[in-house]
């Protein structure tokens, strides 16, 4: 996860893409003028705009920032020629001028191919509950071929015409939770194989809501590999939401703590409070519930997604920090005494800084890595979108 001025320009542009696509949708709905999939507003065109290819070639990016600037000028000149007193023609010839001008980038670059559900998010969020029940999903329908791992080495793997996707790699992160959604339940087809299916569609035996729990698994699955085999989250993974009880009071979501940070600790005595965290205590179902003042998720499911997550078996005793955002961005090893740089796993190239709010903070460990989250925020694109 960079974080450089470019890198931040392009995000931006890119969420402006994403944001003017997404808005165009919702007023095609609101006219009437979309059909409806799977529940949500369907996506009319065969293609999309997408930053895809823009984080790989930076030419082309600037080449269509400034494509907009010109656009904007055209606009701008052909409003004031119509609506001024009198028409200025010269400003309707400027028109044409400045869209040959612009520096169009390759259409290759920022058009991509679109499903009807490109655009749609799943209604329940980013949960532990539908990571179990997407595991169970996945080890049902996926596992023969994909692997157990999402490394596309399963059993079946050899035996197709097509080798399975690596689920585990950076290609899962490239596609919109839509486009996923759609591939699981009408499957996909290779275009170098003349359009022929290269994996079923999975519609006549899952549901909408299955498919979103496979793509939350999948997601969840791979920041656990990425974790196994680099050290670091590559790729930001959100901290799943699930409920959580604090005392005597009504059970609330996880999520209704965002715009706060949240330390999780799986297992083991709470540590001292800290007023910088949200703590919450993750137990599994069967231990005992600690004090009554601390805030406890004994889900079986909440564990099981973050033992995914976090990629190990032996969950307890490790803490995670999730920024105000909600994005998952350090881990405390069991055993392990104090917090380090080291342990922040989604991070940026950035040099860090201090915020003024944690400015007058101790200098502790804790303290450094609370304050190089603040400075590097996530800036995450997924397959054009900001999230």
């Amino acid at each position: 996860m960079n974080s450089t001025p470019e890198a931040d320009w392009l995000n931006l542009l890119i969420g402006l893409l994403q944001g003017a696509q997404l808005q165009l949708l919702r007023v095609l709905d609101a006219l009437g003028l979309a059909q409806q999939a799977h529940g949500q507003p369907a996506w009319p065109w065969a293609h999309r705009l997408s930053g895809e290819n823009l984080l790989i070639d930076l030419g082309q990016a600037r080449s269509l920032a400034w494509t907009l600037v010109f656009v904007a000028v055209a606009v701008l000149a052909l409003l004031l020629a119509l609506l001024w007193r009198r028409p200025r023609y010269y400003l309707l010839a400027l028109v044409p001028m400045l869209l040959i001008a612009a520096p169009w980038p390759e259409s290759r670059v920022v058009l991509v191919p679109a499903t009807p559900t490109s655009f749609q998010t799943s209604p329940t969020g980013f949960t532990a509950a539908s990571i179990a029940q997407g595991r169970v999903l996945y080890q049902q329908n996926c596992a023969a071929c994909h692997g157990a791992d999402g490394k596309g080495e399963g059993p079946l793997a050899a035996s197709l015409a097509v080798w399975p996707p690596d689920l585990s790699g950076p290609l899962l992160w490239r596609r919109a939770d839509g486009d996923l959604l759609w591939r699981i339940l009408h499957g996909t087809r290779g275009a170098q194989r003349g359009g022929q299916p290269t994996m079923p569609g999975f519609a006549g035996k899952l549901d909408e809501a299955d498919a979103w729990a496979l793509v939350d698994y999948m997601k969840a699955q791979g920041a656990g590999q990425s974790l196994r085999a680099l050290g670091s989250w590559p790729q930001p993974i959100g901290l799943p939401d699930m409920t959580v009880r604090c005392g005597l009071q009504p059970p609330r979501l996880l999520a209704s703590w965002r715009g706060q940070r949240v330390r999780i600790v799986a297992g083991g005595a709470a540590p001292a409070e800290d007023p910088r965290l949200v703590t919450v205590l993750l137990r599994p179902p069967s231990s005992a519930v600690a004090t009554a003042a601390d805030c406890v998720a004994d889900s079986a499911a909440a564990w099981e997604a973050l033992a995914l997550i976090a990629g190990t078996e032996q969950l307890a005793g490790t803490q995670l920090i999730a920024d105000r955002d909600g994005w998952l961005r350090a881990r405390g090893a069991p055993g392990k005494a104090g917090w380090s740089d080291d342990d922040l796993l989604c991070r940026s190239e950035r040099a860090p800084a201090t915020t003024g709010q944690d400015a007058a903070l101790p200098a502790d460990g804790l303290g450094a890595l609370i304050a190089r989250m603040d400075a590097q925020p996530v800036r995450f694109v997924k397959g054009g979108f900001i999230h």
